[in-house]
């Protein structure tokens, strides 16, 4: 106890409970020991009794703390596999050249609020901005970048160059690197 209250390379609270024990053991009450350590007596109180309880393990932090996961594993995997599908209302070329949709009610491109609507049709309880955290943890794309940039159509003519700009730009001006302060 006395070499894990001193350790250097030990997790910081680790340390803290032991000192709290070390003390204990060296006749300082409860009001003392958080005086000494700068915590609250209750602090105080409560690893002690863990110490009491449970020996050196009960100075370890309880493992499965926090708030449980709503979606599962399988949830997570049908989201994710959401955005590699098409979306129903995206037209598509049919086999006589016409574009039709699947569902012309469905959305065209996939958006956070349209996963998040096809979610829960799919039975999976889910808002906008979790689907946003699950896909960017995953690191998944959801958009498509600039269709209207490209066209497969032969007529089709791209932009132009880009505007010149009506003002010029500064031109950058090296900096001296001696001090210029008037002082004297």
């Amino acid at each position: 106890m006395r070499r894990l209250s001193r350790a250097r390379k030990a997790p910081r609270d680790l340390v803290l409970r032991a000192r709290m024990v070390e003390l204990s053991w060296a006749g300082l009450r409860v009001p003392a020991i958080a005086d000494e350590l700068r915590c609250n007596q209750k602090t105080v109180r409560r690893w002690l009794h863990r110490f009491n309880r449970s020996g050196l393990q009960g100075l370890d932090d309880l493992g499965g703390q926090g708030r449980k996961r709503r979606i599962t594993e399988a949830e997570r995997s049908r989201i994710i596999g959401l955005v590699k599908q098409a979306p129903l209302g995206r037209l598509t070329v049919q086999a006589d050249g016409e574009l039709a949709a699947e569902d012309e009610s469905g959305p065209p491109e996939w958006t956070l609020d349209a996963l998040a609507a096809e979610a829960r049709k799919l039975g999976i309880e889910i808002g906008r901005s979790q689907v946003r955290r699950i896909l960017l943890a995953e690191g998944v794309r959801w958009r498509r970048t600039r269709s209207w940039t490209r066209s497969r159509d032969t007529d089709f003519e791209g932009k132009g160059p880009g505007s010149s700009s009506s003002t010029p730009a500064r031109p950058r001006v090296r900096r001296s690197s001696a001090p210029t302060s008037s002082d004297r």
